[in-house]
């Protein structure tokens, strides 16, 4: 293959001949807001101007800030475009920015507390707090072009190693670096490769290395994001993992949700072994190494590492006892490393930059143990109630405070935090008095939550945290695979607990029940999610315990939100008589003559909350 000097100067300089280019967001979120559209309507109209040899525009992964999509940034100067529309928007860009050089300012990112408006990346609050390593390439590159990876360093820590490294020394630097598993359990990830190659060398055995893209947890994608945005560097991070351990075959476990991050993951593996960069020989050495994509049936218990093994052998995938590690008996029971996405994605940079400078972002002291703090950057989602959803990646250590208010802009429409459920459907509910608690995998777990994969779910104050607790006990009884009896029976009985406390039927010893069986089916289960399916429970019943006293002895609901506790009615001092609310009433309840009072039939009332969201008088009171 050509060398990757050679490469990279060749695509730099060819970027570098254009004027400027029109990065556009073709994330699945982008996408879904017609991000496609957009980058056909520029390349048309470019064409059109005769334009095409002076700017050229690149289809990107995911940007991050998906609240704003679709989005396209004009490099080199960075101009910030967002909620872009292919027709009339794309036009006034070329013409205005393009051709006459004014920015177009009614498309610029407007601070929704403020009204400032902001023309580049680095200036908007959602970027500044931000360190891209796992996601460095995100919107800067084509994840279907290898040669944009290689300029950007690609394949450059997996050739160094190849030339002068040793398998001992790599894990060693992995080890030092104190990168912990970024999928959920937090493993420190070269203590678990140099478990796997001392297992592959006492049982002369050929090991496997596999990445787990399964991530199941309502409202994640990181892994996707990631996999959408630059998959080669998740690529190179299982080439330098499957030579640590004296692998020479590995698998990408992907959801079949995921179509758009199979096909570019797959696109950047046939790239890959077109350039010699997969296959035999690796760099005229003796390091021979090929991946192959799994497609994963959507089953969230599959996300475990021994289900997964299982699923990927064609077994049923469930999990099997812990005393039985991956590292020793994993895929075809070999031994196996097997990491997440946004682990492999950070080996590259790790291998490139120094153990030491990883090490040294973060908290605690990894360098003298492993186990000792978190060091490095987590990739999270962030959605729910706030205002700037999308995908963040910060320093460990960071406080919730400042990804909710800094990054994420704060609660809309100016109401109260009340909580953030971190970790997936298996974490805790943290509540406002913690917000200032730095986010790390120790902080976390102490505060009743985990790190999980990085969902990050932010709760406003209309929200019950009882049937927070209910939905994610609900969700994880529907995927439990039903192995083991304590989560089989557990999860049930704690479901039906919940669903009559909501229905204003709970009674006393209810709370003292959901603790006693969560506490029983974490501590009993087979697998991890059965382990940490009561953390959802029993953080809510510690931060929010008057709220499940609210429910059962009082039979009222607190945040308004459980129907068979609550009743709508109109303030006649506030109703201007608008109208509004009847007409969008599905059951005709609300009745009432225009600039008149309107009043709520309990009886037809379907308590749908529609009325309450429409009224621009907070005229609507729910009780």
């Amino acid at each position: 293959m050509q060398d990757l000097e050679t490469i990279s100067r060749e695509v730099n300089r060819d970027l570098r001949a254009y004027k400027a280019t029109l990065m556009v967001c073709t994330g699945t979120g982008c996408i879904s807001a017609g991000a496609f559209n957009v980058r056909d309507a520029l390349n048309r109209i470019l064409k059109e101007k005769s334009l095409e040899s002076d700017y050229l525009v690149i289809g990107t992964g995911c940007n991050g800030f998906c609240a704003v999509g679709p989005i396209v940034v004009v490099q080199p100067e960075g101009i910030f475009y967002q909620k872009v529309k292919a027709k009339g928007d794309v036009e006034e860009i070329v013409e205005k920015h393009l051709q006459k050089g004014s920015v177009v300012e009614r498309l610029l990112y407007r601070d929704p507390a403020t009204g400032q408006r902001f023309q580049t990346m680095a200036d908007i609050g959602f970027f500044s707090k931000q360190r891209p390593i796992a996601l460095r390439n995100k919107g800067i590159i084509d994840p279907e072009n290898i040669e944009h990876y290689i300029g950007r360093g690609g394949y450059r820590a997996i050739r160094g190693i190849l030339e002068s490294g040793s398998p001992d020394e790599v894990i060693e630097s992995v080890i030092k670096s104190g990168i912990r598993g970024r999928g959920g359990g937090g493993f420190p990830a070269g203590i678990k490769w140099r478990s796997a190659r001392e297992a592959a060398l006492q049982r002369r055995e050929i090991p496997y290395v596999v990445c787990n893209a399964d991530e199941g947890d309502p409202g994640a994608f990181m892994d996707r994001s990631i996999i959408e945005a630059d998959p080669h560097s998740v690529i190179e991070g299982m080439m330098i993992g499957a030579f640590s351990v004296g692998a020479n075959e590995g698998f990408v476990y992907v959801r079949k949700e995921y179509p758009l991050a199979m096909a570019r993951l797959g696109k950047a593996i046939r790239q890959a072994r077109e350039r010699g960069l997969l296959g035999k020989n690796i760099f005229e050495t003796e390091f021979s190494f090929d991946i192959h994509i799994h497609r994963g049936a959507g089953a969230f218990v599959c996300g475990e590492s021994t289900a997964l093994m299982a699923s990927m052998s064609g077994k049923a995938g469930e999990p099997r006892a812990k005393y039985v590690h991956n590292v020793e008996y994993g895929y075809r029971d070999k031994p196996t490393v097997l990491n997440n996405v946004e682990t492999w994605a950070n080996i590259p940079v790790i291998i490139e930059k120094g153990s030491d400078w990883f090490a040294s972002i973060g908290t605690g002291n990894v360098r003298e143990n492993p186990w000792g703090g978190s060091s490095g950057t987590k990739v999270f989602s962030l959605v729910g109630a706030i205002n700037n959803t999308g995908l963040v990646e910060v320093p460990m250590g960071v406080t919730l405070r400042e990804i909710i208010y800094e990054i994420g802009g704060g609660i809309p429409g100016g109401r109260r935090f009340k909580a953030v459920q971190t970790g997936g459907p298996s974490g805790g509910c943290i509540p406002v008095e913690k917000l200032d608690m730095p986010v790390d995998f120790d902080s976390l777990t102490e505060a009743g939550s985990m790190m999980g994969s990085g969902g990050m779910i932010v709760m406003d104050d209309r929200t019950c945290m009882v049937d927070v607790a209910k939905y994610f006990t609900g969700f994880l009884m529907d995927e439990s695979c039903g192995k083991c009896t304590p989560c089989r029976e557990g999860l049930p009985a704690l479901y039906e607990t919940l669903d009559r406390i909501c229905n204003g039927q709970g009674k006393e010893g209810d709370i003292e029940f959901l603790e006693e069986v969560s506490e029983t089916v974490s501590a009993t289960s087979l697998c991890q999610l059965g382990g940490t399916a009561g953390n959802p429970i029993l953080s809510t019943i510690r931060y929010f315990r008057d709220e499940y006293h609210a429910h059962i002895r009082d039979k009222r609901c607190p945040a308004g939100h459980c129907k068979a506790l609550i009743t709508y009615s109109i303030n006649h001092e506030k109703c201007t008589g608008c109208t509004l609310c009847a007409l969008k009433c599905p059951s005709g309840a609300i009745t009432g003559e225009k600039k008149q009072t309107h009043r709520i039939d309990p009886l037809k009332c379907i308590k749908c909350g529609i009325c309450f969201e429409v009224c621009n008088f907070d005229a609507v009171e729910v009780k």
